[in-house]
């Protein structure tokens, strides 16, 4: 949670609140994305027949993506810092005939790397449309 520097019981409050609904987005994320990231997709699963004490062992995929670096698709595994930052590669730009000043501006999005396509559609976020 950081140092935080409020001094009003309600700013402190807020704060609180912001980081647990940041980190909760966060763990959500990860499940829907965990076939694009190093985390073990099967971990639920084995959690209910291994021992709690013994640290839990990879499962056969979590091996095979540690070990190759690709998903089944092909795609390039990441972490997900670098996930993020791969899709912070997609912009709308507000453009303008360079010509004509009086032109009417417009909108236009990047297309979508493979990468990009594949984490929308995990979020269930795709098809992206340049509305919002």
């Amino acid at each position: 949670m950081r140092p935080i520097y409020h001094r009003t019981e309600d700013h402190v409050r807020a704060h609180i609140f912001l980081c647990v609904l940041a980190y909760y987005v966060e763990w959500h994320m990860r499940k829907a994305l965990a076939p694009l990231l190093f985390d073990d997709e099967e971990l639920d699963e084995h959690r209910k027949r291994r021992d709690p004490v013994k640290s839990p062992k990879p499962s056969a995929s979590a091996k095979r993506k540690k070990a190759i670096h690709l998903t089944a698709d092909g795609l390039e595994i990441h972490s997900f810092q670098t996930l993020l930052a791969e899709l912070a590669t997609r912009c709308r730009n507000w453009c303008r005939i360079k010509s004509d000043q009086t032109a009417p501006t417009f909108y236009q999005l990047t297309e979508p790397t493979p990468l990009q396509k594949r984490t929308f559609e995990l979020l269930e976020l795709y098809p992206v449309n340049g509305k919002s």
